[in-house]
């Protein structure tokens, strides 16, 4: 007897490059998974989406399965004063399809997309209890640089 989910572990996950049509579930996606009350998530929003979409080179890429969002990688070229830089911003896969790959199918399409337009080096960050994306990352040949830790001082309300 198979389980109701059988079916939806079989379809195939298809990668292309991420259009406007994508956008409403990019964002929505992106709220599920993002916690969007800690820092440093809380850029999360649509015109952070559209930067990526709208920039040099975008190397903005969505998974599907059928017509169903998988998962979603955002980057651009340039990263902060590095012009040759390319950054890989953001990235998530549904929690109904973790484990299956797609996060590191992401990354590396990103990441062609930026060296075929000629980035020197691609960057991201991850938050330091982000486990899982840090050995995303390592698995597929980033290395860690340099820490930078975040000082936030909220104001008194």
């Amino acid at each position: 007897m198979s389980s109701p989910a059988a079916p939806e572990r079989l379809t195939e996950i298809v990668l292309e490059p991420m259009t406007a049509t994508h956008l409403a579930d990019v964002l929505a996606l992106g709220g599920r998974v993002y916690d969007t009350t800690v820092k440093p998530y809380t850029s999360w929003s649509l015109s952070a989406i559209a930067r990526h979409l709208d920039g040099e080179a975008s190397a903005c890429w969505v998974a599907l399965a059928g017509d169903r969002l998988a998962g979603y990688v955002l980057g651009s070229m340039g990263f902060d004063q590095r012009s040759d830089w390319g950054n890989l911003e953001w990235i998530a896969s549904a929690p109904e399809y973790q484990g299956r790959g797609i996060a590191s199918r992401l990354v590396k399409a990103c990441c062609a997309t930026l060296t075929e337009a000629g980035a020197s080096a691609v960057v991201t960050d991850v938050e330091s209890r982000n486990t899982a994306s840090t050995a995303l990352m390592r698995s597929n040949g980033f290395e860690a640089s340099v820490s930078v830790t975040l000082f936030v001082r909220d104001t008194p309300r």
